[in-house]
């Protein structure tokens, strides 16, 4: 009976001697990186090789147990709510496929539109408002890396206790509300959280991060 292969062996051999020398220059250039553990360290690595931005060792942040419920989560089929398509159609289709995670993305519903025109509020915020409407946020992962307003209206739900996530991804970027709703993400101990501290975030190291979490899952599962 055939085997599906493993989250990495998806790759082929080149790809892996490239991705693992590029983690090993990641290793050596980094510098200190006593502020993670064993677990958060492989997430961190990642997205500073998604990015070539060595700043996220530092400002990336971790809620204690963060990396066990996201894998937890990947593990368990979990689905994966995201704030932009540009995150969803980021993921690897073949590693969520393996673990029979479906991501989804309400941005571009018109509902999300429509609703936003006649209460004066963002497209992302409404997205929110229809993911919680149809049970879409709680036991998920819910990943933020572009719009402040819809972490802070997922924030608004968790405070009130009408959605319960699995894991909170928290890494708006951008100038206004950014560094704000990341505080305020890493503020509440109700859901677990990954967050980074300051403007910096974005479609890349939310990406980066989940990978991350996948790979730390099939690793896991081995």
């Amino acid at each position: 009976m055939s085997r599906e292969p493993s989250v990495t062996e998806q790759q082929t051999a080149s790809g892996r001697r490239i991705e693992e020398c590029s983690f090993a220059r990641v290793d050596a250039e980094a510098g200190d990186r006593s502020a993670y553990d064993t677990a958060q360290w492989p997430v961190v690595r990642r997205m500073i090789h998604a990015t070539a931005d060595f700043d996220f060792n530092g400002v990336t942040r971790f809620h204690p147990q963060a990396v066990a419920a996201g894998v937890a989560a990947i593990r368990s089929g979990a689905p994966v709510f995201v704030d932009v398509e540009m995150i969803r159609v980021g993921l690897s289709a073949e590693r969520l496929r393996y673990f029979g995670v479906e991501a989804h993305c309400l941005m571009n519903d018109p509902q999300a539109a429509e609703r936003a025109e006649r209460a004066g509020t963002t497209r992302a915020e409404q997205a929110v408002a229809l993911a919680a409407e149809q049970g879409r946020l709680d036991g998920a992962m819910v990943a933020v890396g572009n719009a402040p307003t819809a972490l802070r209206a997922i924030l608004a739900r968790i405070e009130r206790g009408e959605v319960a996530p699995r894991l909170l991804i928290a890494m708006p970027v951008g100038f206004v509300a950014a560094a704000e709703s990341s505080d305020e993400a890493m503020a509440q101990q109700r859901v677990p959280w990954i967050a980074t501290a300051g403007r910096k975030g974005g479609t890349p190291a939310v990406v980066a991060c989940l990978h991350a979490l996948l790979g730390l899952a099939g690793e896991a599962g081995t």
